[in-house]
Parts: structure tokens; sequence; C-alpha cells
């Protein structure tokens, strides 16, 4: 038995792999807790496994795999296990593999055990087996024996190359003690518990689907085991929010269509700039119609884009392999511990690939070209808009009630004209507050200094211009940008003396008319009162005619001169988000990118607040400073990445434009727990819904709609054999400037985040973890892996969201994925120095990742040549078998 405890050690990993399992008439599938809890259990109480042993003689070879399988009744093959064995000294090849049992496959199913040469390049058929045996998994837990003897025989069955030994083990055997078997029976339900009662929740629903899991235990430095849940997770977000960010393109695009083709008629010029901002428009939202069809078509049977569709034209807002790889970490009598990171592949547009570089190049060309001064911000375009609508409401109002006011003089009654002048001064009053805004001289500057030929404001509000050499005398820009503000302050100055000589006016004649009164009373004689009242209306009207006209005259030139400076705002803020934007091929890369890293962020936040509910020093972090996101790129420097590498640099940084808020959930079901896209490009929020049970324990602020602002950063560092290329003879520019702006980026959040909460778990920590961030990149080393390392534990201790990306997220990523993982173990549950190697290499050669390059390109293998691994760093490199 202690050999057998021996072996069990020196495995150091247990493995089982869970088929996801339909858990809703949505399709949001979760693994089914009670079929873990069986995988983990077997069919008692206490956890089963086979413990097999292979001892293999061949001659020719230098390496051998072994496969372990089960096979059940219907002949299908499920792998427990995979392992690359070397010669031993003497000659032999040995192995030792533990695989837990399934309660479903005791009774019906068998399990083979199949040895290869490794170094053999064909694929693994009957031709290239040197060994096989097979057993009844049922004959073997029947048996008395605790363990049973077998041949590994050739095909043919003639030949015997080995031998192979099968144990049964429970989990309670590997304990010395009752104390000991008591805590792995907690540590059982402790996983269990955690998986049915949060995993399995609404909200976890929501943001993940399809999970893959693997289960290992690793032995720490006191001797202590850690149960370690790997688990890859698909996400609805995939297809859901790239949806949602296209109709909401979709419906800003058709409002400022809406928006400029409502301004009327205008001169040549300006009907230029509304004509190319409209076709621009068009053309997006066209596009954008097509795509959101494709999309809607295919996410109703997909959460998944593989790395295969990433130039997909029609797929170019769907982030590429987009999984959540999350790692539960449950020490012996302590609840379980979740580390994430967000995987995908970088955020890029490989539809119209990269031959003119990427974003950050086009966006360069493209603004060196335009000389265009800074664009009209979004509150600016709202009042411009407020502007127009308050002109085109109070001119007519003001224009009838004038009329009003020359029709009832001539009725001679005073308390009537009073009524119509209070009216008057009313709306004027409304008027010169709606219109006398300062945007209309800083848009009139902007227009002459934009202009260098004189511009003629018309009657009707739209603005003409006239060439200098068509006009004599025409004057300079600096002294037409002057004039236009003194004549824009005169124009009120006259408004209000206009309606000062209306009001002083009726005042005249309301006194006149009492004396008229008086006298009529005096000398009671009818004869006279009725010329009097004749020749007193005549003249009330012909008195209040000049004054009435001049104010009409004052406030169409105020009028005139706002609707064609806020003409002008609405035309160049239309302008500024289309045209100015560049062509459209630049447009939709942008927004294809920004859609990619989207989806990824959105992902990455929901599982950050879900797991932080009850943390409030969390909570308290997201009102202060908001959410870190790091991504961390593997992108080389030379050729096609490095557009890759612009393309994300761009898109990053758009994304702080992003905030968060949360909301109450009306209900539980998963339609209304998914998040929703609001605002407009540039201003985008993301709200995410709370059951009402979790939303009431929120602090007021949140409740209330606070926003949670987004700190995205990107720190790049190459790996592959492009990089090297790069570093010896090409540019490495590019990932330096992002990595020390990312940098910057990094310590001010961190500042910030001491200045408001500087009594935070572990903030004291960080200005170490900075200074050697600093030293790391001051270096210059080639291929300096530890910047990320820095950044990812700068992240984890402000409880940011990590994401990691590289081409399509399935092989360069995957060494980054579980070489963290094991970073974690070691430092954070002192995995011991001895086990650290082979737990990396167990969860690289059979872990969740296998399961992705499976997903993508139908092998189980990473896509790395031996000669391609020699300039990867040493870390970084997969174990022999699991390449190729």
């Amino acid at each position: 038995m202690n050999s057998l405890r021996r072996g069990f050690a020196n495995l150091r990993t247990l493995m089982d792999s869970h088929a996801a399992a339909p858990h809703s008439e949505q399709n949001n599938n979760l693994e089914n807790p009670a079929a873990d809890r069986g995988a983990l259990t077997g069919a008692s109480s206490s956890q089963q496994f086979l413990h097999v042993e292979c001892q293999v003689t061949v001659a020719a070879a230098t390496r051998v795999k072994i496969h372990v399988s089960t096979v059940d009744p219907y002949d299908v093959r499920k792998l427990c296990s995979t392992q690359i064995v070397k010669r031993s000294e003497d000659g032999e090849f040995r192995a030792s593999i533990c695989c837990s049992i399934d309660p479903k496959l005791q009774h019906h199913s068998r399990m083979e055990v199949r040895v290869y040469r490794e170094d053999d390049l064909r694929s693994h058929s009957s031709r290239s087996c040197l060994g096989f045996t097979s057993f009844s998994i049922r004959d073997l837990l029947r048996s008395k024996e605790p363990r049973c003897s077998l041949k590994l025989r050739t095909m043919d069955g003639v030949d015997e190359v080995g031998d192979m030994t099968v144990s049964r083990l429970q989990l309670e055997e590997e304990t010395e003690d009752k104390s000991a078997e008591n805590k792995s029976a907690v540590l059982c339900d402790a996983l269990h518990g955690s998986v049915q009662d949060k995993e399995n929740s609404p909200m976890m629903r929501a943001a993940l689907c399809s999970q893959v899991c693997k289960l290992y235990r690793f032995q720490t430095e006191d001797h202590r085991w850690l149960l370690v849940r790997e688990q890859m997770s698909e996400t609805p977000l995939s297809f859901s929010l790239p949806k949602q960010l296209l109709s909401v393109l979709i419906r800003e695009h058709t409002d400022r269509v809406e928006e400029v083709n409502a301004l009327g008629d205008l001169s040549p010029h300006w009907d230029g700039l509304r004509h190319d901002a409209v076709a621009h428009s068009h053309q997006l939202i066209g596009c954008y119609q097509q795509t959101q069809a494709e999309i809607h078509r295919l996410s109703t049977a997909s959460c998944f884009k593989a790395s295969s569709s990433k130039s997909d034209r029609h797929l170019q807002f769907i982030p590429t392999n987009l999984h959540c790889q999350r790692m539960e970490v449950t020490d012996p009598g302590s609840s379980g511990v979740w580390y994430e990171v967000v995987t995908f592949g970088a955020p890029a547009d490989h539809h119209q690939a990269f031959k003119h570089g990427g974003l950050k190049r086009l966006l360069s060309k493209h603004t060196d070209h335009t000389h265009s001064s800074a664009p009209f911000s979004r509150d600016e375009l709202c009042r411009a808009k407020r502007l127009l609508a308050a002109a085109s409401q109070l001119q007519p109002l003001i224009f009838g009630l004038a009329e009003q006011l020359l029709s009832v003089s001539m009725e001679v009654n005073p308390n009537r004209l009073q009524d119509v002048l209070d009216d008057l001064r009313e709306q004027t009053s409304l008027f010169i507050q709606a219109l006398n805004d300062d945007l209309v001289k800083v848009a009139l500057q902007d227009m002459s200094s934009r202009t260098c030929s004189s511009t003629h404001l018309h009657s009707n509000g739209l603005l003409c211009e006239v060439s200098p050499g068509d006009q004599e005398g025409a004057p300079r820009p600096q002294d037409d940008k002057e004039n236009r503000e003194d004549e824009w302050d005169r124009t009120w100055v006259n408004i209000g003396k206009s309606l000062d000589c209306i009001t002083d006016m009726v005042e005249r004649l309301q006194e006149r008319q009492r004396h008229l009164q008086e006298q009529q009373e005096s000398t009671k004689s009818q004869h006279t009162a009725s010329p009097s009242s004749f020749s007193s209306s005549s003249s009330w009207q012909e008195q209040l005619l000049p004054l009435v006209v001049t104010l009409r005259d004052c406030v169409r030139e105020a009028v005139t001169t706002a609707r064609a400076a806020m003409t002008f705002v609405v035309l160049q803020g239309a302008v500024a988000a289309t045209v100015a934007q560049g062509p459209t091929q630049i447009v939709q890369r942008r927004h294809a990118v920004f859609s990619q890293g989207l989806s990824a962020i959105v992902c990455g936040f929901m599982l950050k607040l879900f797991g932080g509910l009850e943390d409030p020093e969390f909570l308290q972090q997201l009102l202060s400073v908001g959410i870190l996101a790091q991504f961390e790129g593997l992108l080389s420097t030379y050729g096609e990445e490095v557009g890759m590498l612009e393309d994300m640099e761009v898109g990053v940084a758009d994304l702080s434009s992003l905030a968060f808020a949360v909301t109450e959930a009306q209900s539980e079901r998963p339609d209304d727990l998914q998040p929703t896209l609001t605002g407009a490009w540039g201003g985008f929020v993301v709200e995410v819904p709370l059951p009402s049970e979790s939303f009431r324990s929120l602090p007021e602020e949140l409740k209330a709609g606070r926003l949670i602002r987004v700190e995205p950063v990107l720190f790049n560092i190459g790996i592959n054999q492009h990089q090297s290329l790069a570093e010896r003879f090409g540019d490495s520019s590019l990932q330096e400037r992002v990595n020390q702006q990312s940098c910057e980026r990094l310590k001010a959040y961190c500042n910030k985040l001491r200045e408001k909460l500087p009594n935070m778990a572990g903030i004291q920590s960080l200005s170490d973890l900075l200074s050697s961030l600093d030293r790391s990149m001051e270096s210059k080393k080639r291929k300096n892996v530890e910047v990320l390392w820095l950044a990812a534990s700068v992240c984890r201790k402000v409880n940011g969201v990590r994401l990691t990306s590289c081409k399509s997220a399935k092989d360069r990523t995957a060494m980054s994925v579980t070489l963290e993982q094991c970073s974690i173990l070691r430092e954070q549950h002192t995995l011991s120095q001895q086990q650290f190697s082979s737990a990396l290499d167990n969860m690289r050669r059979d872990g969740c990742r296998t399961e992705n390059v499976q997903k993508n390109i139908g092998t189980r293998k990473f896509a790395f040549s031996s000669v391609q691994l020699l300039t990867f760093p040493k870390l970084y490199r997969p174990p022999d078998g699991s390449y190729g």
C-alpha cells in the first residue's frame, strides 16, 4: 500500500474532463453539479481512482506515448490521460497514470491502454501502435483483489512488449488517520458546494456557458494537498454584445442623417459637407445591417468563433476564441479561491488584413492629411440642437405676438394691449435666454478661422460664401471674426432696446388714453368721443408699427446668425463623426476592433463584480477609481503581428471611454440578466443587471446609477521566433512605447487608489511591485516576460480584470495562462518547487487548453515546432508530445 501511496503522490494530478450538461431551455450550458460530484466521489462516499502502472520494453524507440482511454458500450472513446515517456537508464519505459472513475463507466465500460512510438511521424493508427491491452472496469471494481496485472501485446496478439498493473484507489487510502480522512471528505464537499451554490447561479449562467473542467491535486511545501479545479468557459457575450453594438451604431448614424437633413436648404459648400456625411453614414448603415443579420443567424447555434474564422467578413465584430479561464484552489478545511483570466485572440481586423498596417498607422496617416480643428464636444452638439429647436419654436411665437399687438392697438383697449405686451416680453425673454449662448460665439469664431473667404448670412439663416475676388474691400478673416462677434453682441442690445421702446410707447399710449377718458367724462359729450377714439386708434398703430418692425428685424437677425452658427456646429459634428474619422474601411476596422475588446472586458468585469458583491472594499474601489483592465499581449513586432498590435493598441485605448452601471434585473431569467449597451460612440455605458437580492445589498451610489469607469492598459512582449527577428534585425519601438505608456497609466491608477483608499488590503505592497516593473522595463532585456508577470501581479493586487491575447489565443496564450496558474499556486498557495514543473506540464498536456486547441483546429496539439520553441522563453515551452 505504501508503494501505491508513493505512486499516487508522484502522479501529482487527477484529471477528469466533464462534458457540458444542458441546464436550461436557453442552451446556456453549465456542467451538471451532480455529475461533478459523482466524478469526484465515485459510487460511494469515498472517491475512487484507477492507478495504471506501465513498464514497456521496445527496442527501436527513444520515446513512447502512452494513451489511457475509456470505451463505452457504443464504442465511443474518451481520453483519460496521455503521457510522453523517455527511455530510462535500464532501457525500459515506465509511466504512472491515475484516472478518476465516472460512475457512468463502472458497469458496462472498458479501459484501453495503448502505447505508440512518439517519434513516428505517422498518425496514431493500428500500424503505429506498439502495444495494447484492455480490461473491464466493472470486473476490476468487483474483484476482491485491489489490483490486477496485464500484459501489453502487439496488435496481432503475438508478442509481449511490457507489463501493466492496475490498482483501485480511494481518496481515504492516501491519509494516515481518521482526521485526515475527514478533511478529504470535507474537501470534496466544499468543492461540490461551490459548484452548486455559486457556479450554477443565474448570474453565472448569464456570463458563462459550455464549460470544460479538469481536476488536479498538488502537494504543497508543508505536505498538504491542494485540490485545483481548472475551468474554461465560453460566454454568450461573444455574440450578444457585438449585436447590440451594431444596433447602436446603426441607430446613431440613422439619427445623424435625419439631423443633417432637417437643416433644410444650405449653401453649396455646406450642402456638400452634408452630402459627404450622409453618404458616409449610409454606407456604414448598409454594411452593418448585413453584418448584423449574419451574426444573428449564426448566434442562434453558437457562442464561439474559432480561430479558423477570424478572417470571416461577417464575423469582424465577434472576438476570436473568447473564453474565460478560471481556476479554483481549495485547501483542506477552507473554501475555494477563484482566479480568472479572459483569453481571446488579439482584437484586430483580420478580414481587412495588415498590408498597410494597423489602426495606429492608418489613423496617423489620415490625421496627417486632415487639417481640422478640434471637433465640438458631445455636450456642445446637444446644445446646438436645442438652440436650433428653440429658434424654430420661439421666433414664430414672437412674430405672432408682435402682429397681435398691432391688431389689439386698433381696439384702443389698454388692458388688452397690456396683456399682449406682457406675453411678448415673456417670450422675448425666453428667446434671449435660449439663444444668447456663448456657443454661438465659439461657432462664429471657428467659422471665421476655417474659411479664408468672406461669408454672408442670408435672412433665411443660411450661410453663403463669397470669394474675396468677387467682393471689393472684403474683410480679413481676423477682422471678420471680430465684426461677427460685435454684431452678435449688438443684436441682443438692439433686441432689448426695441422691446424697451415698444414698452415705453405702450405706456405713453395708455397714459394718453386715460387723459382722453377723463376729458370725455368731464364734458359728457358723446359727439366728440367717437372721432377722438378713431383718431387715437389710428395713431396707436402708426406709432407702434415701426417699433414692432424693428423688433422683428432684430429677432430675425439673431435667429439667422444663431441658426447659421448652430448649423455649422451640427454639420461639423456630423463630419467629425463620419468623414473626419477616415474612409469607411478605417471606421469599420475601428468599430470591429472595439467590439472584440468590448465582449472580453464586459465578461471579465461581470465575473469580478459577481465575485466581489460581498466585499465592501471592492465596491468602494469601483466607486472611487473604477476598474483596471490589464490586457496582456504576446504579439511579435514583426510582419503581420505588427498590424495586429497597432489594432489592439487603438482598441484598448478606445475602451477607456467605456463605463459600467449596475441595474436591478426584472427577474432571474437569463435574458433579464444579460448586459445591455447604451449611449453612443465615445460614450458607451454597459448596464449590468443583478438579481433584486444582490442589488439591494449594493452601496446607495451604485444603486443610484453611479458610473464605474474603466482604466485599460496594454502590456505586450513578443515571445516567438518572429520576435527574435524583430529584436535582431527589425524594430521593437512600438512595443516599447505601448508598454511605457501603459506603465504610466498603471502607476497613475495605483496612486489614485492609494489616495482614495489608503487602508485597502495589500495597497502598501504596490510600491515595490511598481518599482520592480520600472526596473524591468528599463533593463531592455530581450523577450522580457518579467514585465508581463509584474503587470499581472499588480492587476491582481488591485482586483483588476486580466485579459491575455496572442494571435488566436490557443497556443502562446495557453502557455501564458498555464504558467500564470502554476505561478499563483506557488506564490499564493505554497505549491512545492518540486511539483511546479510537473504541474505546469500536466496542465499543458491534459488541461483545459488542450480542449481549446481541439475546438479550434480539431487536434489536441499546440501549433509549435521544435525549432520554434528553441526561441521561446523556457517557461513558455510545452512538454514533449503536446505540440507538433
